[in-house]
């Protein structure tokens, strides 16, 4: 297709969809539907809420979506210097053009703090896994512990929190800052679980299920230099990791060849990063028989702003330029895809302030992939 095919064809998407191109707060008549999440309410003395933050995502068995996130009561402050953090979600079932009420999934009593939800679906089992981190302030000051819920009806209602910290952090690990990242982890084609876990005196090291969930356990190998990342499978059986690296001014890729015993690490020049969360997700809906990747972030080497997402059809070896979904202001993001084809971006924007959702149309993904955007 040549440049003045694409270019029409793209102002004819536009024109097409601007009439649904929403936001809550205003936004762009791009073709993307924004809508607000969560925002703090100043009217609602009923419960206080200083701040929402640290945004999770994830596209349950039966095509809807669960978007979760930290209920920061008393201050912003994370996990170590909060006493009261709830993980609270919302979903929906049209495709992210509407959400059901905030649902409070892990309330805990004052001193007693979850934070920095994520989650894996897996869809042979039917079973969404809501992973976060908890600290009991009174019993156990410093000390970070892992829960798991588990739904099975596609976040309508959740299990029990239990502690899987004994499973995959050693005893002498107990006093280190170890958490689980934000966002999501990955199921392989062979039925493995994976999750990411920072410990920053050890480094980055992967969990693992190999039951569907039932039992966790430690990969021994720690990969660096890496902080909050993602992982996921490439088609050829690779394991990718996509690393926040701070002070880099851009993220790190690390492949494994071997389910995680060894890794190769290198910088990514093509992904600017300022020490952010941000998510890789495969895409199946462009880049022939194998599909390709889609990375959002705060696409800046210094400052937290300017969210894009960028498309690879080489499993990450080149990027497209990246569509921007938030000029200015952007903080942590993640993002899932939909049996439609669409994308949706849930990320923080407005100095945490805002928590936003944004759907993609898949039409437009593939105009970007097919302009080399």
């Amino acid at each position: 297709m040549n440049g003045m095919h694409i270019m029409a064809a793209a102002a004819a998407l536009f024109m097409s969809l601007a009439a649904a191109a929403q936001s809550a707060e205003g936004g762009l008549n791009d073709g993307i539907f924004r809508q607000v999440l969560f925002k703090v309410d100043a009217a609602d003395t009923s419960r206080r809420v200083s701040c929402y933050r640290i945004p999770a995502l994830t596209t349950a068995p039966d095509g809807s979506i669960i978007a979760a996130i930290d209920e920061r009561v008393p201050s912003c402050g994370d996990l170590k210097w909060s006493r009261d953090i709830n993980i609270v979600i919302r979903r929906s079932t049209d495709g992210g053009r509407t959400w059901g009420p905030v649902e409070r999934v892990a309330d805990f009593p004052d001193g007693q703090s979850a934070s920095d939800p994520s989650m894996i679906t897996d869809t042979v089992s039917g079973t969404v896994f809501l992973f976060y981190n908890f600290m009991d302030h009174d019993l156990a000051e410093d000390v970070y512990f892992f829960h798991v819920m588990r739904s099975t009806d596609n976040g309508l209602t959740w299990s029990a929190p239990e502690d899987i910290t004994a499973q995959v952090a050693p005893e002498e690990w107990r006093n280190d800052f170890k958490f689980l990242t934000s966002g999501q982890g990955a199921v392989t084609r062979d039925g493995r679980l994976l999750h990411t876990m920072v410990n920053l005196q050890k480094g980055l090291h992967l969990i693992e299920s190999t039951d569907r969930g039932r039992t966790w356990h430690l990969l021994p190998t720690s990969v660096l230099p890496a902080d909050e990342s993602k992982v996921i499978e490439l088609p050829d059986g690779r394991w990718m990791i996509n690393s926040r690296v701070n002070g880099e001014g851009m993220r790190y890729i690390h492949i494994s060849e071997d389910k995680g015993r060894s890794w190769t690490s290198d910088p990514a020049p093509a992904l600017p990063d300022p020490g952010c969360n941000g998510a890789i997700v495969y895409y199946p809906y462009v880049g022939g028989e194998d599909g390709c990747l889609l990375f959002v972030n705060a696409a800046d080497p210094e400052t937290r702003r300017n969210l894009a997402v960028r498309l690879s059809t080489d499993w990450g070896i080149t990027w497209s330029n990246g569509l921007t979904v938030v000029e200015g202001d952007a903080g942590y993001s993640d993002i899932t895809v939909l049996p439609s084809g669409d994308i949706v971006v849930f990320y923080e924007r407005d100095g945490y302030a805002v928590n936003e959702a944004a759907v993609i149309p898949g039409d437009l993904i593939n105009i970007i992939n097919s302009s080399d955007f």
